[in-house]
């Protein structure tokens, strides 16, 4: 595949007009080569697990044993 075919693929696939994907520089990419990013990201992705912020969040006043509570059925 060209450059140009690349382009042309990308604009139809996009909707773009061809001079802007022509501007963005668009390259194919090797599968087997792994080390092809100019500006690697080095910083921890950036993502939140709720679920581990809400176990630091919801901490009970009193400890609540678990089972049944003497007297009720």
């Amino acid at each position: 595949m060209t450059p140009r075919d690349l382009n042309r693929a990308v604009a139809n696939a996009t909707g773009e007009d061809l001079r802007a994907i022509q501007q963005r520089g668009f390259s194919l990419a090797d599968p087997l080569e792994v080390n092809f990013d100019p500006e690697p990201d080095n910083r921890r992705p950036q993502i939140v697990d709720w679920d581990a912020r809400e176990l630091e969040r919801n901490v009970p006043l009193f400890h609540q044993p678990f089972g049944r509570l003497p007297g009720l059925v």
